[in-house]
């Protein structure tokens, strides 16, 4: 073609184009025009139809008394307000400015940014037979429905669709001036009162005023959320002294709870066969706990932290392997199971990673273990447990638990000596918290008796029904725990301790005898390494023992308890006297109910000498002639006498109840 033709081409075919963009571009400025003069008109529209589309998506009526422009493309909408059908208000706010695109109102989906709300309301109340907020949590219709139980609810379900509901509605930019949130229900009301809530690009800020009752928290909240990947995270935190109280817990569990800081975070979630696994991370310092089951006082945890992978599903729960805790300078790798169907089945495992042995010690909550308190340890330290059982089957219950040392060796003693045993000490025995009395232990107590003057017919008969692998292990009897919690589970109560001779020792002579969380695992630890660092002897130990132990009112060691019974010294002590004394270990005050008024023994005990004296026949304590011979009577003497022969009569039984065998059971033939 000629060059000429081709330019003339080229030249006319960008006139043409031009001239399109030019009829294109005033198309468009004409339609932005229109829309521009009956936008008022539009947004009328784009309202009703946002409205429409919310109550036809909800059982709710959404009320929008006014909406205008003010300027080119801002919005704002007055007294706005969601009512649940038959139920109270549920949302109401006074206005609402929006930034708004034309171009979206031209295509019909509205895109509102940077809110700005005022005065707003949210007021959530429940009664008896109803609440106006549930709706918000029900499953989406376009779901497939979940399959019922018929055992309850799936709360894995429920959480899922909370957490879809609230990420979903999170704006881009939200300024919100007085947002006032309330919980109204029979038992309890909650007031969230925050002055200033911004939301900008994910960023989270406000200030806030929590009210539960009559508890009040002052706090501050920085965070951000990102509703695309189901994240967000949040640091909370006061300037109040008395810390971030946790409500509630005073009032229904006696107790307190109390932090300086807390950071929380939701960084995964999956929802997969009607399971829902979050993943996340929680952060708090300075926990305080105060509890008189916990301890005396206060327990206080500077720095924890959790990394927790969490599966939740209908009759499912757990806690995943891939969680980790650290207290302090510990970690420690809990795995947990709960299923609750067909029957209730319990799986707990706890591990710790290797610690070196002043981190382990110093990590320990303070007010837990004050006698170990200042304690300098080198080596290493690492604890495990595993517990499982099926409620279903308490018998088959599974338990293992150990703490153990590499190269460890105690350095310094620190609050307290545990070697205090090896040389005369002062004891002080405790009754209801308050000290009794105060003995020597050792030769300048004139009722001190050692260990080769104490008749071997009470040394083997205690040993024989109190713990006898004493001299064999290292403090501890799993069987003897193993037992406890069975028989704690089937009664619904603590009535067995499953504790050594040594956990008794180590309980009478270093700590109180108040039955708190922070005693039995103190106690634990310092059996542990009295045991494992051989501080003191088992054959010292068992001769402080049978010196200080409780026989009767004020009636305290070996030779007090011979006196006080037969008037005899502990050496001359009989098969049947020793065997008395072994029953009355565990219920020392309750001695008189061995006895009828005439000084005879009852039925119960006369069963407890058959079943001791037959376990040390058949293991060479006694002789066959012995155990012949033997009948279950004693010749009372002294005070004990006086005390008992001319007591009222007690009522006698025949029969051997529950508590009676709880109590007589030796332990090591618990499994």
């Amino acid at each position: 073609m000629n060059p000429k033709i081709q330019e003339f081409l080229k030249s006319k075919g960008a006139r043409i184009a031009g001239r399109v963009a030019i009829i294109a571009a005033g198309i468009v400025l004409i339609g932005l025009s229109i829309i521009f003069i009956f936008r008022r008109n539009i947004l009328q529209f784009v309202v009703k139809e946002v409205t429409t589309r919310v109550e036809r998506k909800y059982p709710v009526d959404l009320v929008i008394g006014k909406a205008d422009y003010v300027g080119v493309n801002t919005v704002i909408m007055r007294n706005i307000a969601v009512i649940p059908k038959g139920a109270d208000t549920l949302f109401t706010t006074d206005s609402v400015d929006a930034q708004i695109s034309l171009w979206t109102i031209f295509k019909g989906r509205p895109v509102f940014s940077e809110l700005k709300i005022a005065n707003a309301y949210l007021t959530a109340r429940k009664t008896k037979t109803q609440n106006n907020y549930s709706f918000l949590l029900r499953k989406k219709p376009a779901e497939p429905s979940v399959k019922k139980s018929k055992t309850g609810r799936n709360y894995g379900e429920i959480l899922n669709n909370l957490i879809e509901t609230a990420f979903e509605n999170v704006p881009e930019a939200v300024t919100f001036r007085n947002l006032l949130v309330t919980y109204e229900g029979d038992n309890r009301n909650i007031r969230v009162n925050m002055p200033l809530l911004t939301v900008d690009e994910g960023n989270i800020s406000s200030s806030l005023t929590v009210q539960t009752d009559s508890l009040i928290n002052k706090l501050h909240v920085e965070g951000n959320i990102n509703p695309d990947d189901y994240q967000i995270s949040a640091n909370l935190y006061t300037t109040d002294t008395a810390g971030i109280r946790i409500p509630y817990i005073k009032e229904k569990y006696g107790a307190k709870l109390s932090f300086d800081s807390l950071k929380v975070s939701l960084t995964d979630k999956v929802y997969k066969q009607n399971r829902l696994t979050i993943k996340g991370e929680g952060r708090m310092n300075k926990l305080l706990v105060n509890h008189p089951k916990v301890a005396d006082g206060d327990v206080q945890i500077d720095k924890g932290a959790i990394n927790y992978v969490v599966t939740i599903g209908q009759d499912y729960y757990s806690l995943d392997t891939l969680s980790r805790v650290t207290l302090n300078k510990m970690v420690i790798y809990p795995q947990a199971r709960l299923i609750t169907q067909p029957s209730k089945r319990i799986a707990l495992k706890v591990r710790s990673a290797q610690t070196e042995a002043n981190d382990f010690f110093e990590s320990l909550p303070k007010g837990m273990f004050e006698t170990l308190e200042g304690i300098k340890a080198q080596g290493y330290l690492t604890y495990n447990m595993n517990f499982y059982v099926d409620m279903a089957q308490v018998d088959s219950l599974k338990f293992n638990s150990g703490l153990e040392g590499k190269y460890f060796n105690i350095l310094s003693y620190g609050k307290t000596d545990l070697r205090r045993m090896n040389e005369p000490f002062e004891h002080t025995v405790y009754e209801y918290g308050k000290p009794l009395r105060t003995f020597t232990v050792g030769p300048q107590n004139p009722n001190f008796t050692p260990y080769n003057q104490i008749s071997n017919y009470l040394k083997n008969s205690i040993l024989t029904s109190e713990d006898y692998g004493f001299f064999k292990h290292k403090g501890f009897h799993e069987g003897a725990f193993r037992h406890s919690m069975i028989t704690n589970i089937k009664e619904k109560n603590f009535t067995r301790g499953g504790s050594t001779i040594s956990m008794q020792l180590v309980k009478n002579v270093f700590l109180t005898r108040k039955k708190t969380v922070a005693r039995k695992v103190e106690e634990m630890l310092i059996v542990w390494l009295i045991e494992n660092n051989r501080l003191t002897s088992k054959q010292r130990m068992y001769e402080v023992y049978l010196n200080i132990i409780e026989w009767g009112p004020n009636v305290y060691g070996v030779k007090e308890a011979s006196r006080f019974f037969f008037e005899k010294y502990p050496a001359d002590l009989n098969l049947a006297e020793s065997l008395f004394l072994t029953s009355i270990i565990p219920r020392p005050k309750a001695y008189r109910y061995s006895f009828d008024s005439y000084g005879n023994l009852r039925n119960r005990t006369k069963y407890y000498f058959k079943l001791i004296s037959g376990i040390m026949l058949r293991r060479g304590l006694i002789s066959q002639e012995e155990y012949d011979n033997l009948y279950p009577h004693v010749n009372l003497a002294g005070r004990a006498r006086d005390l008992i022969v001319t007591a009222t009569p007690a009522p006698d039984t025949t029969a051997v109840d529950s508590l009676q065998m709880d109590l007589v059971t030796p332990i090591d033939l618990l499994d």
